[in-house]
């Protein structure tokens, strides 16, 4: 089967993807650059595919996708998973806590730490914007409370959906790790002893090690 991913590596979203790809061992794809500070997402070659003009798009020999969740979705019912692995639950009690996770992280989490990293990493970074200092400190109060929530439920379960990891646990990482590593923000998570063991754990992941390895290094 043939696989693209029109993408950048610097890109949560794409890294999301790709993500969910390593997880099912899938490591013959193609990585399509599209390279956003051309404006290559507007270009209509590109809207044909994503008429909305983000990315990333996933493509396969049946399918043509955009929205990082809904496409990990499918790479998690499509594929099947390695042995001990189970990315969207074992039944539909443990699939609907997959569910409510994500939700919670396209929801609540990824709105507030993506503003943070934007601020404090790409508008800096890329367009040689000042952060927001008021909008970047309202950001880290949200995310202290959200943190707080994280640190409870963690301290009574390993991964976010119950004791096997899974999309509502890979879904945080891109982002989460942004926040540590570029946007300095790395003691929020270092301060609360579940959530810093959690996110050690999923990080260690061979899929994560791979990209950090070939897009971030």
């Amino acid at each position: 089967m043939t696989i693209k991913v029109y993408g950048s590596k610097q890109s949560t979203c794409t890294q999301r993807v790709v993500l969910a790809l390593h997880e099912k061992e899938i490591f013959d794809y193609e990585l399509v650059t599209v390279d956003l500070q051309k404006g290559e997402q507007k270009r209509p070659e590109f809207l044909q595919l994503q008429p909305f003009g983000k990315i990333p798009v996933y493509q396969d020999d049946e399918v043509t996708l955009y929205e990082s969740r809904a496409v990990a979705r499918y790479i998690a019912e499509k594929f099947p998973d390695p042995e001990g692995y189970f990315l969207y639950g074992r039944n539909l009690k443990e699939k609907a806590l997959v569910e409510q996770w994500v939700e919670v992280e396209s929801q609540n989490w990824n709105p507030v730490v993506e503003t943070i990293v934007r601020e404090e990493y790409f508008n800096l970074t890329f367009f040689g914007k000042q952060p927001n200092e008021q909008l970047v400190l309202e950001n880290l109060l949200k995310l202290e409370k959200l943190l707080d929530i994280y640190e409870a439920h963690l301290s009574k379960s390993q991964y976010l959906a119950g004791d096997f990891y899974s999309l509502a646990d890979l879904t945080h990482i891109p982002y989460t790790f942004y926040l540590i590593k570029y946007a300095k923000k790395g003691q929020v998570i270092a301060s609360r002893r579940f959530v810093k063991a959690w996110f050690e754990d999923i990080c260690a992941r061979r899929s994560w090690q791979k990209i950090l390895t070939n897009f971030l290094e």
